[in-house]
This record gives C-alpha cells, sequence and structure tokens, in this order.
C-alpha cells in the first residue's frame, strides 16, 4: 500500500510531466508479469494505453486508474553530510499496482527538485533498468524496473542528451531519509506514522514485541546488512550509499554510478564523482553501518517516548551493534558456497581472506575467477591449473590451490556435484559497465536490441547460455577504463 498521509509535509500531488512523442525503448517481462499485466507477441502490453501511462502522460489505462499521483519528503546524509530536506525530485509516485508501488523517474519537476529539471536521460535509465533486473535475477533484493519509455526531448547534462522515463517497481519506497527528515524537524506525530505504517505493511512480525519500534529498527538492520553482504558477495558497488539512497526495506535502490567489479581491487571506486573513495568496495559494509546509525539517531524519540532518552539510545545503541555480527555471518556463508565450502571447518576465512588478497594483488577478474573456480578438479596437478595463469606470484598461488585442495576433501560432494552448487552462487553474468555502455551508445542511435539482448542475458545469470559466452569475459583493455558519475 502505497503512501496515505494527510498533508502535503510528507506527500505533495504531483502531475507527470508530459513526454513529447514517446516511444518504448525496453521492456521487462519478468516485472509485467508481477503485476499482471498481459503482452502480447513483441512482448510488450496489449494494452497500449500503458505507453502514455509509463511515460507520464495519462494517469489510466482500459484496466487501472492513477488518479493521485505524488511526491513524498525526505532529507539525508550526503557524503557524510547533512543535507537538509531532499525529497523526490524526479520520482512521482503513480499509485498501487498487484501490492507495488508504480514510480516514474525522470516525470517532470516536483517541489522537490531544488533547481533540476525533473528528467533523466537515456543513458542512467538503461542503466538502471538493467542493472535492477539483473540484481533481482542475482537473488538480490532490489526495486524492479518495469520499462523504460524515450523521447527526443533534448536535456542537458555533461553534454546534450535525450530524455526517458524508467518506470520502478517496489513494495515500498520509503528510505531512511524518510525518517532522518521528521526526525529533523522534531515532528515526533509523523515518526510514529511512518513506523506505525512500515510495522502494519512490511514488518508484522514486530507488531507484537515488547518494543515494536526496536523490533522494527533491527529487523531494517538485519536486512540491510543481509543486503550488503550479497552486494560484496557479486562484486556490486553503489557507489552512492548516502542514507537518502538507502532503503528501509532492505533493497538495493537507486541505480546511480553503480558498477560490478571487473578486476579485483578491494579498495575499486566505481563513482568517479567519489574522490575521497567514501564508497568505494571494501568501505560499503562500514557505509551500510554509518547509514543505520542515522537511522537510530532519528528512531530515538519513537523509544524515548515510552522508556526516555537515555534508555532509548542504549536500546538502539546494543541493536546496532548486531550490525557487524549480521553481516560477517553472512558474508562468511556466502564466500564459504563461492569456494565450494559447505561445511564450516576451522581455517575458512584466511583461506578465503588469503584469495582475495591474491587476486586483489594481481588484479583478476572477480566473476569469471569464482565461476572458472568450480571446474578445478580436485586431484588434478597444480601445473595443470589454468587459473593459476591469472596470478603474478604463481609460487604463493600454488600453495594456497594446494591447501584449496586439502580443503575441499572434507567435503563429501564430488567434483560434479560441486561445480552444481557452485555454480548456482557463482555467476557467470554480471552488468559490466562496457556492456552497458556499448547498448547506451547503440541506444542513442535508436538502436535497442542490445538493452533487450542484455535483459535476456542477465535474466538468466547462473545459466552457461553458450551462445552469449563472450557476454561473460573480462572487458577488453580499450573498456577497461568506463567512468561513471553522479549525474543523470
Amino acid at each position: 500500500m502505497a503512501f496515505t498521509f494527510s498533508g502535503d509535509d510528507v506527500c505533495q500531488a504531483t502531475q507527470p510531466t508530459p513526454l513529447p512523442e514517446p516511444y518504448w525503448v525496453a521492456f521487462s517481462p519478468s516485472s509485467a508479469k508481477l503485476i499482471g499485466i498481459e503482452l502480447d507477441k513483441n512482448q510488450l502490453p496489449t494494452d497500449t494505453t500503458w505507453l502514455a501511462v509509463l511515460s507520464g502522460n495519462q494517469l489510466s489505462t482500459g484496466t487501472h486508474q492513477f488518479p493521485n499521483p505524488i511526491a513524498t519528503a525526505y532529507s539525508g546524509h550526503q557524503f557524510g553530510v547533512w543535507a537538509g530536506q531532499l525529497g523526490d525530485g524526479r520520482a512521482i509516485l503513480l499509485g498501487d499496482i498487484a501490492g507495488q508501488e508504480l514510480q516514474l523517474k525522470g516525470a517532470g519537476i516536483t517541489r522537490f527538485s531544488r533547481m533540476g529539471d525533473g528528467r533523466a536521460v537515456l543513458r542512467s535509465s538503461i542503466r538502471e533498468f538493467l542493472c535492477s533486473e539483473a540484481m533481482h535475477a542475482l537473488g538480490i533484493p532490489t526495486t524492479r524496473a518495469l520499462s523504460i519509455i524515450g523521447s527526443d526531448l533534448p536535456i542537458r547534462r555533461e553534454t546534450l542528451e535525450t530524455a526517458a522515463v524508467c518506470a520502478r517497481l517496489a513494495p515500498s519506497f520509503m528510505r531512511v531519509g524518510h525518517f532522518e527528515h521528521f526526525a529533523s524537524l522534531d515532528d515526533v506525530g509523523r515518526l510514529k506514522e511512518f513506523a506505525d505504517y512500515l510495522i502494519q505493511n512490511h514488518y508484522p512480525e514486530s507488531q507484537n514485541t515488547e518494543n515494536p519500534y526496536l523490533s522494527l529498527f533491527k529487523e531494517i538492520c538485519s536486512r540491510n546488512a543481509n543486503l550488503v553482504a550479497q552486494w560484496q558477495s557479486v562484486g556490486f558497488c553503489h557507489g552512492v550509499l548516502n542514507s537518502d539512497n538507502i532503503s528501509v526495506l532492505g533493497l538495493t535502490i537507486d541505480y546511480g554510478p553503480f558498477g560490478f567489479l571487473d578486476q579485483f581491487q578491494i579498495d575499486h571506486i566505481c563513482n568517479h564523482s567519489d574522490q575521497g573513495g567514501r564508497y568505494a568496495y571494501h568501505r560499503q559494509p562500514q557505509i551500510m553501518h554509518w547509514n543505520m546509525a542515522c537511522l537510530a539517531s532519528a528512531m530515538i524519540p519513537l523509544l524515548a517516548n515510552d522508556s526516555g532518552k537515555e534508555k532509548a539510545q542504549e536500546q538502539l545503541r546494543g541493536a546496532l551493534e548486531q550490525f557487524p555480527v549480521v553481516y560477517a555471518h553472512k558474508w562468511q556463508s556466502l564466500f564459504r558456497k563461492k569456494l565450494g565450502l559447505f561445511t564450516v571447518q576451522e581455517g575458512d576465512i584466511p583461506l578465503i581472506e588469503r584469495l582475495l588478497q591474491a587476486m586483489h594483488d594481481s588484479k583478476v577478474d572477480f566473476t569469471s575467477f569464482f565461476r572458472n573456480l568450480g571446474k578445478l578438479q580436485v586431484n588434478s596437478a597444480i601445473s595443470k591449473n589454468p587459473l593459476r595463469d591469472e596470478f603474478l606470484d604463481r609460487e604463493s598461488i600454488d600453495r594456497w590451490f594446494v591447501d584449496y585442495a586439502e580443503r575441499l576433501q572434507l567435503e563429501s560432494s564430488s567434483d560434479i556435484a560441486r561445480q552444481k552448487e557452485m555454480d548456482r552462487i557463482n555467476p557467470k553474468y554480471v552488468l559490466r559497465n562496457h556492456l552497458a555502455q556499448s547498448a547506451i551508445e547503440m541506444a542513442q542511435n535508436k538502436d535497442f536490441s542490445e538493452v533487450i539482448k542484455l535483459l535476456k542475458i542477465l535474466s538468466h545469470p547462473y545459466e552457461e547460455q553458450d551462445e552469449y559466452h563472450s557476454y561473460s569475459l573480462a572487458p577488453p583493455p580499450n573498456a577497461q577504463s568506463v567512468e561513471v558519475s553522479c549525474s543523470s
């Protein structure tokens, strides 16, 4: 159920700005199925009025009405600094459909646009569309993308680009920033409304606990700790982990300057605008923890109403201390499985850490290495192991493989069974930047075939898909320097 709060301090009634001469760029059959949209043979809605609705040009289809679109207020910390009021500057929530909120990103100016034009460009819309659906296929909690609608409307960013609207789906788009906003205004009434809404609609298990608000905070922390561990396990870098970009449902949200690791660098920075490396790959768990501390601070008044401020702070601090525990448990479990270690043995974590250090030192391709590790034969000679050739220090990595082979002997599964299980957690295909860039460049020339092809490939990331094997390979040297920034 979408926001139903009265008063434009929370939700402002906002009409989308019409998009001139809209056309389909891409559509997700998987997301369409989620909300019950019927498709034709071209995998587009049989109800042609969806083109107008998803571009912001009208508010009803043949079967669905969206009479009350809104934009919401929120605040937050950006790059660690309090930024004050932010809000949906270019995102407009149309309403509910089949238990999902339908939101248009790039649908025009809202009260919260802050001198912006309220638009999104084709480039960033393609990236968000493809990565949203790719993350879902990887099994990682995420907002979903339903469609991209394009237009020849010129939009000025670093260069002149064309406009697009990306339709997004989520059970809720509520963020840490919503809580921070009303906490900054000392509006305990609104804080309570938000927390009660969340508990009633998304965390019913917290309803009958001794302290529902503390339980809510613990659950939000747990979901986001697990989420960031999943990101680390597939080499995903979000790029802008500001508190206003953190979902209180534990979803990956706001795909901007994201990137998947190619050459493994523990301190990789995917956002060209992040000059200090605040949101580098290895710092993501720490920053998510920091964002949960921001949420805890915002929720103090909810707990203080019953137990007093000092007691509330103590309770939230204790709950916050569980974040690294939950994260470590999930991370260790995922990386054990990535190595085919399905039992817990002493020495597993040092073994994993030695491998990651060696991969960092030699800049080994993250996705391909783990996928190919499953093909290793336990009793094969080290000298015949092709993976050793990816490392600069052969002697050191040979010792690691010897230790790894010995550790695998403690598992009961055969090589074939182990590879099958490893292939279920180590994807063959991720949305590498050079693949996205190629699709974008073709789309900017009105050829959307590569966007559709990538959607098809990335929808089955754990399958071999031999005909698309080239899409699993590390980028060629001339494509390794694709940079992304906050501009979109």
